[in-house]
């Protein structure tokens, strides 16, 4: 997850290059949640497929935090911002985590609090290029948005009724995510004037890498260790994402590595290393 996670920010822009964003994210989730649902079928039967209706309407809503809100917000700014910029935009997730414990009544430690404050800083910093006009200011705010979708959605699904089997809830949650963002992306129009023909091979490639590693393998492993795992722990992603995306992005894509990126950068992976060595300990 670590690794993989950071090369989808680089095959998210690729693939918005001639596909529209919302059709193309929903594509990927749908057809992931699919394959996932009939390997689950084949292997262990089609009684593990079965739950409860509040587990559906928990995976469900789980599912439209997170691929809808979490992902599909990140689709559509990239469009206007680079992979790298969004992914240490992203990495701001676990100081949200932080602030929803807090109003849950889990007091954060001081060490929480202080990487909450770096987090913001930080974040404050990466804002500064869609501030001046070098990046559209409208594309950070929709990652922003995204961010506080994907707390909220990782947040509920260890409080909510989900399926036992992590695996199910993954498949679900793909294929309900997947769909509102394929009828947000018709909503759109951004079926009109699509032309198939017209999409390069590089941004179908990149789709494909999306679905089979990005989301089969990344996500359903993230689905499975919010059960499995302390929220803490599964947090440590944010700090080895961006490092990757970034790398990424500035090798293949050739995105500039401005001083707001790398300054902001640095102090928001410091305010999350900040956090998660805090909660761990906890």
């Amino acid at each position: 997850m670590y690794v993989v996670w950071g090369s989808t920010y680089l095959g998210i822009r690729i693939v918005v290059e001639t596909l529209p964003p919302f059709l193309s994210a929903g594509t990927r989730f749908v057809t992931a949640g699919l394959i996932l649902a009939g390997i689950i079928a084949l292997r262990q039967g089609p009684a593990a497929l079965k739950v409860t209706p509040r587990q559906l309407a928990s995976a469900v809503g789980v599912g439209l935090l997170l691929i809808l809100g979490g992902n599909g917000l990140v689709v559509l700014a990239e469009t206007s911002v680079p992979s790298g910029l969004a992914a240490l935009l992203i990495a701001v997730v676990p100081a949200w985590v932080v602030v929803l414990k807090a109003l849950s009544g889990d007091r954060p430690t001081r060490g929480g609090l202080a990487g909450v404050l770096l987090g913001l800083v930080g974040l404050a910093v990466l804002t500064l290029p869609g501030l001046s006009g070098e990046v559209k200011a409208g594309g950070v705010v929709l990652v922003i948005v995204a961010t506080l979708c994907w707390s909220v959605g990782s947040f509920s699904s260890s409080r909510l009724p989900m399926p036992a089997n992590p695996f199910t809830a993954s498949a679900y949650e793909m294929i309900a995510g997947g769909l509102a963002g394929f009828g947000v992306g018709l909503v759109r129009g951004e079926q009109h004037g699509l032309d198939l023909s017209a999409v390069s091979g590089r941004s179908w490639a990149a789709l494909a890498y999306l679905v089979v590693f990005g989301s089969l393998l990344a996500f359903t492993a993230y689905a499975w260790l919010l059960q499995a795992a302390p929220l803490s722990l599964v947090a440590t992603y944010a700090y080895v994402n961006p490092v990757v995306a970034v790398a990424l992005g500035a090798l293949v894509l050739d995105e500039a590595l401005t001083w707001p990126i790398v300054l902001g950068g640095a102090i928001v992976v410091g305010g999350v290393c900040l956090i998660v060595s805090t909660e761990r300990r906890r």
